[in-house]
């Protein structure tokens, strides 16, 4: 069978997780690195296992020097620290597919009418309580649904004051 050849920044995800689950090692950024993994962003990589989530996690806003080091990072700890999941073994390698999700800065909005579950991704804020969801997921189809599903991630009850946030991503394989 021929491998297709991978998006670099799904490549990049599925070599950092493959490298630590196998070797223990956090994996090095390309070099050189294509332009595209230069720049600096926040990240999301999920990884799905027979077309279910096995582990999600990411960053908001970029806390690495490069995306290349944002999406090793993530890939790891979505593979590893995901509290929702045991942690990936070497004999799921082979099973896992890769999602990329690279965010845009975030921007306030003032009402649900600014918000779109398929184009934006939601952050609701409630003092020092914040939950995010990506947009286009599965299931997810109208405004309240998802910040309804932010809120119960961070912990924020119904008719609590909260802050809403809306942002894009650039989204790699799937």
């Amino acid at each position: 069978m021929v491998e297709e050849i991978l998006d670099p920044l799904v490549g990049l995800a599925k070599a950092a997780v493959e490298e630590y689950v196998l070797r223990g090692r956090i994996a090095a950024a390309p070099v050189p690195s294509p332009p595209e993994l230069e720049a600096k962003a926040g990240a999301f990589i999920c990884l799905k296992k027979h077309g279910r989530l096995r582990g999600c996690m990411g960053t908001i806003e970029p806390t690495q020097s490069s995306l290349a080091a944002e999406i090793i990072e993530n890939a790891v700890n979505s593979a590893m620290q995901d509290p929702r999941f045991e942690p990936v073994t070497a004999d799921e390698l082979e099973h896992l597919q890769y999602t990329v999700d690279v965010l845009t800065a975030s921007e306030a909005v003032s009402s649900l009418a600014d918000l779109d579950p398929k184009l934006y991704g939601v952050i609701v804020e409630s003092g020092v309580r914040r939950g995010l969801l990506l947009p286009d997921l599965d299931g997810v189809e109208t405004v309240e649904d998802q910040v309804d599903i932010a809120m119960r991630k961070a912990g924020i009850f119904e008719g609590e004051p909260v802050s809403l946030y809306r942002f894009q991503v650039e989204r790699h394989g799937g």
